[in-house]
C-alpha cells in the first residue's frame, strides 16, 4: 500500500509512504518521477509514514513511533541520523515543513482530543493553535505566513455526526 504523497520543492519528486508486505511496516520513500525509480529512505523495524521535504529539498521530517509513540523525526535524504524533536506527551502525526525552513505544522493527538500545532524545526517552541473533538491535516500557503486545517465539531452527545469546515490562520 502506498499513502501519504507529497511533491518535493522542485517538483520532480515524490515523497510518500510504502508499506511492502515482504517487510510488515511502513517505510518513508523517495520517487523520482522522471526515472520512476523509488529510493527507500527509512529502514527501522517501526512505523515511519507522512515524510515531508524541506525548502531545500535535502532533509525530510516525518512521524514514526519507533520510541513506542508517535513522534516527529528529521533526516537527511539517506535516512542515516534520524533525529526526534518532538518533546511533549502525546502522538503527533501529519508533520509539514513550512515554505520557509523554519517551521513544522503537525497534527497531534492528547487526552482525547486533536490539536493543530506548530514548532521550530529543532523542537522548540511547540504551540497549539488549534483544539477540538477532531482538527487534522495542516497545510501551508505558499508564501508560509498562513496555515490552514480542516476542523470537525460534534453535532451529538454521543459523537455522531460532525459539521466539517476548513479554517486558516496568520501565523504571523
Amino acid at each position: 500500500m502506498t499513502f501519504a504523497p507529497r511533491f518535493a520543492p522542485d517538483g520532480k519528486k515524490i515523497i510518500m509512504s510504502y508499506s511492502d508486505p515482504n517487510v510488515g511496516n511502513s517505510e518513508i520513500y523517495v520517487l523520482d518521477l522522471a526515472t520512476r525509480i523509488s529510493k527507500r529512505i527509512t529502514n527501522n523495524i517501526a512505523i515511519d509514514v507522512s515524510g515531508s521535504f524541506a525548502p531545500d529539498g535535502k532533509k525530510i521530517v516525518f512521524n514514526s513511533d519507533r520510541s513506542g509513540r508517535r513522534h516527529l523525526y528529521i533526516t537527511d535524504l539517506n535516512g542515516k541520523d534520524a533525529k526526534r524533536i518532538s518533546r511533549e506527551a502525546g502522538s503527533y502525526y501529519t508533520p509539514v515543513w513550512s515554505p520557509r525552513g523554519d517551521m513544522i505544522a503537525f497534527t497531534k493527538q492528547q487526552g482525547g482530543q486533536f490539536y493543530i500545532g506548530v514548532m521550530e524545526i529543532d523542537g522548540s517552541n511547540e504551540r497549539m493553535i488549534a483544539k477540538s473533538f477532531h482538527v487534522e491535516g495542516p497545510t501551508w500557503s505558499p508564501n508560509g505566513r498562513y496555515l490552514m486545517y480542516f476542523k470537525e465539531e460534534r453535532t451529538a452527545e454521543d459523537g455522531s455526526g460532525g459539521q466539517s469546515s476548513l479554517y486558516s490562520i496568520d501565523l504571523t
